[in-house]
């Protein structure tokens, strides 16, 4: 049985990641003052965490409140806004699972309003989707302006000694240049490894110890560093991006190499090296996100060559689990030309008609025209409040001014009108920008859901790894190889997109082809009457 609203106790569950997407968001100590003043009146109790939340399964704080929701120690959630409680899939999903079941009674937030309706839980599930999206999308954006940049053959990482990184180009275009203080001092630690009579500690002691070489924070150069040093072949102008990776690019033409090719090479097998040989590019593209779904271990790749008695070489590339859990572990490995026909059957699962995604984008812009009326009703209701608390502020500080109240009074009021004002500058923020993320989180569903079979068909066919390996993360993060079976759990966005694919299939199915000559049928008015997708 459903306790009373105000018998609820709640947990309240605060959050202040260290890692540099999130430096902007409030201290734990704020938080605490804030959510205070807002449910102090609740029996509560606050929950801490400074972890991550992109990452599922990274805070310990988060999982043990769950798990004590669950035994029903306390049965109400409270949060300063939704992307603190998740910023992945999985603690989302976690969260709005339990809301729905009731094992959550009752969700408040201090900048999101939110409503324990059907329709509320999928605005929260829009909203907790953003802020993945968001994550997700600057380390995207991030990993693409590198990639850009070894490509214009701009090396997009720390110059190394020698070299300084130019910190005043424009965005995108930051170079690497000679350092005037260290480069020739670096170049000359190179002739004496050339000559073959020194040694990495020996050309360490000199250069450090008689030159008086230091690196640009002051500190002196490391024994390690000096091996390091020798190793790196951007000294002559080439550097591989991911390291790792096997992509190679050359600098562009205003770089100054320090060494020649040949002579990077000499140093190599004076160090024991003999040669750094190319590794080539691997055709590896979808280990990583895949569990074994035996012992729970990631799932790894590697390549294999035969060589036949004709001459004739063939490559192939087997997936299988890493046995990090359970060294017994009997899953069988699979090809990769195997794994990708499942991941291509699962891809036209949720493929849709063209006309379809018009229409429901149609449907749900109708819905967001009402979400328009709505936000602008709570928004001048709330633009009001604070012009009030605004007001409120002004006179004080007339009373203040004229005597009325001491400075001990003045200031207890002032606090707390202050506190009264940025609650209520968060909720103006936070209403006028709710309308239009969830629309675009729902077009960015449907066209993924629309091109995804198509275009994984077509880097399949180009040897285009990098596009199918996007591709394959987008489905969700829940993916398991057992018994050679591909099984995945869909992204919350996907999965409502399955079912309403699956329908508007057999609709499709259901009619006879048209004629030749014949305009192809509008079927919006037949959508429109199919009680599934008007749910979904």
């Amino acid at each position: 049985m459903t306790k009373e609203k105000g018998k609820i106790k709640y947990f309240v569950y605060v959050r202040k990641s260290t890692e540099g997407e999130e430096k902007q968001a409030l201290s734990i100590p704020a938080q605490k003052d804030k959510l205070i003043e807002t449910f102090g009146h609740l029996d509560i109790e606050f929950v801490e965490d400074k972890a991550s939340a992109f990452k599922p399964f990274n805070r310990p704080a988060f999982a043990d409140m769950l798990e004590r929701i669950k035994k029903g120690e306390r049965t109400g959630l409270i949060a300063w806004h939704p992307d603190r409680l998740s910023r992945n899939e999985k603690d989302a999903g976690e969260i709005t699972y339990m809301i729905r079941t009731g094992v959550i009674e009752d969700l408040k937030l201090a900048t999101y309003h939110f409503e324990n309706t059907p329709e509320g839980i999928w605005m929260l599930q829009m909203a907790l989707s953003q802020s993945q999206y968001e994550s997700a999308k600057k380390g995207r954006d991030v990993k693409r302006g590198l990639n850009k940049k070894a490509q214009m053959g701009i090396y997009p990482a720390p110059a190394p000694i020698g070299y300084m990184n130019d910190k005043y180009a424009e965005k995108g275009y930051k170079t690497i240049h000679t350092d005037p203080e260290r480069f020739d001092l670096v170049r000359k630690m190179w002739d004496l490894m050339l000559t073959g009579e020194y040694t990495p500690p020996r050309i360490w002691a000199i250069a450090t110890k008689e030159w008086g070489l230091r690196t640009r924070n002051g500190k002196p150069l490391s024994r390690s560093n000096v091996y390091l040093l020798f190793t790196r072949e951007l000294y002559y102008g080439e550097f591989e991006y991911p390291v790792g990776s096997g992509n190679w690019y050359k600098c562009e033409e205003k770089f100054k190499r320090m060494i020649t090719r040949d002579e990077y090479e000499r140093v190599q097998v004076l160090l024991g090296r003999k040669s750094t040989p190319r590794q080539k590019q691997h055709k590896i593209a979808y280990r990583g996100p895949v569990k074994c779904g035996g012992c729970g271990a990631m799932i790894t790749a590697e390549e294999k060559v035969k060589h036949q008695k004709n001459g004739n070489t063939h490559e192939h590339v087997y997936y299988h689990c890493t046995k990090r859990k359970d060294p017994n572990c009997k899953e069988p490995a699979i090809e990769q030309a195997e794994l990708e026909k499942q991941i291509a059957k699962e891809l036209r699962t949720i493929e849709i008609p063209d006309d379809f995604k018009h229409w429901a984008l149609a449907r749900l812009r109708e819905m967001n025209t009402q979400e328009i009326t709505d936000r602008d009703r709570i928004y001048g209701s709330q633009r009001r409040e604070y012009e009030a608390c605004v007001r409120k502020i002004d006179n004080l500080i007339d009373m203040r001014a004229n005597g009325e109240l001491t400075e001990d009074e003045f200031k207890s009021r002032k606090n707390a009108l202050m506190s009264e004002k940025e609650r209520l500058q968060a909720f103006l923020k936070d209403t006028d920008r709710r309308v239009d993320n969830w629309i675009e989180i729902a077009e960015r569903g449907f066209n993924f859901a629309e091109k995804a079979a198509a275009t994984f068909a077509e880097a399949r066919e180009n040897d285009d790894m990098e596009t199918c390996k996007e591709i394959f993360a987008t489905l969700g993060s829940n993916l398991t190889l057992k018994d050679k079976i591909l099984r995945v759990s869909l992204d919350d966005l996907l999965f409502p997109v399955q079912t309403m694919a699956t329908e508007v299939n057999k609709i499709h199915e259901g009619l006879e082809p048209p004629k030749k000559g014949e305009n192809k049928k509008d079927l919006s008015e037949i959508y429109s009457q199919n009680p599934i997708l008007l749910r979904r």
